[in-house]
């Protein structure tokens, strides 16, 4: 029962409807979702003592995360969210999060950080498909959200069942 109960909750968490917008702006709403993405994925242990998440584009969701999370306790890092002001600096993250506006950069992104366990969270039509690790989609006026197992997998990125399970599997 109890395993039922926390899987409802967390369905709850990821399929937001958008009709219910009026309550949150949509940065806000994808600022949690990738905070709460962020708990159910596992990196491989690099030493460090920052989690650096990094966002090129949408400044309203940088502003969000930075206020939410920055310098909050990642297990025994901290969160530091950085504005990418050039593709090269996604490399020295942990997460790259690319807007929407930004979304043709995603390509150059992707071969930035190759080989690299780097998460990439997009909001774009087929960067999914593309490779990015998680995609934002919107369907039948649901915010959801792919995820790119092949992608993942190359980046040395495991991925909790739960997390799995609510999502659109590439």
């Amino acid at each position: 029962m109890k395993k039922i109960t926390i899987v409802v909750l967390i369905c709850g968490l990821f399929s937001i409807n958008l009709q219910a917008q009026t309550e949150k702006p949509m940065h806000e709403i994808h600022a949690a979702m990738i905070y709460n993405f962020l708990k159910y994925i596992q990196w491989p242990d690099d030493g460090g003592t920052e989690f650096v998440v990094g966002v090129l584009g949408e400044d309203n969701v940088f502003n969000t995360l930075k206020s939410y999370y920055d310098g909050k306790p990642k297990g025994s890092k901290k969160y530091a969210i950085k504005k990418l002001s050039d593709i090269s600096e996604a490399s020295t993250c942990a997460v790259v999060y690319i807007g929407k506006n930004r979304s043709k950069d995603f390509e150059n992104v992707k071969n930035a950080i190759s080989g690299k366990s780097i998460l990439t969270i997009t909001d774009s039509f087929n960067l999914g498909k593309k490779g990015s690790c998680i995609n934002f989609k919107v369907i039948d006026e649901k915010l959801k959200f792919e995820i790119n197992q092949a992608s993942m997998s190359s980046a040395n990125l495991k991925v909790a069942g739960q997390l799995a399970s609510m999502a659109i599997l590439i």
